[in-house]
């Protein structure tokens, strides 16, 4: 009975599994719906509920098995979500001070855009970036070794002969 359950729930190989292009991102198909929004850049667990429940989606259900209609339905919901303010990400937007929702690659620009920001003004967060040194207050005695050089102990002395 053990050896029946362990082949049930095993996962499918890649030629029965189809991709589904979900806002520019390639999801397996044989991932449950509630999983594979998340997969999606800027969609968080909470959102991912927030949004089968909204659109009344059952999100134990297969991403494969889920319609056209449906999937542009949840397409469109992303792109312009009707959720709190405190689901979004982009809360009291620099730009236009609304509460907005970023996803995908606007996502990966827009926090590009705003490092940069940070560097030009040369705020404290700006000049952190600028040095490769950890942005939100954690210690530097220990971690973040990988961007000092080697020190004077450490190199390999010349022998003399």
């Amino acid at each position: 009975m053990a050896e029946e359950d362990k082949k049930k729930y095993m996962r499918k190989k890649e030629d029965d599994v189809t991709l589904v292009r979900v806002l520019g991102r390639d999801i397996r198909g044989d991932i449950k719906l509630g999983t594979a929004l998340t997969k999606i850049r800027g969609i968080s667990w909470t959102l991912s509920n927030a949004i089968c429940k909204i659109l009344e989606l059952d999100k134990k259900q297969r991403i494969q098995d889920v319609d056209k209609e449906e999937m542009a339905k949840i397409e469109e919901f992303i792109k312009n979500p009707h959720v709190p303010s405190f689901l979004m990400n982009r809360q009291n937007d620099l730009e236009t001070g609304e509460d907005q929702h970023v996803s995908g690659a606007d996502l990966k620009l827009r926090r590009e855009f705003d490092i940069k920001r940070l560097k030009k003004i040369r705020s404290y967060k700006g000049i952190r970036h600028q040095a490769n040194l950890p942005v939100r207050g954690q210690r530097t005695k220990a971690n973040f070794r990988r961007n000092r050089r080697p020190s004077v102990a450490a190199a390999k002395k010349k022998s003399k002969a």
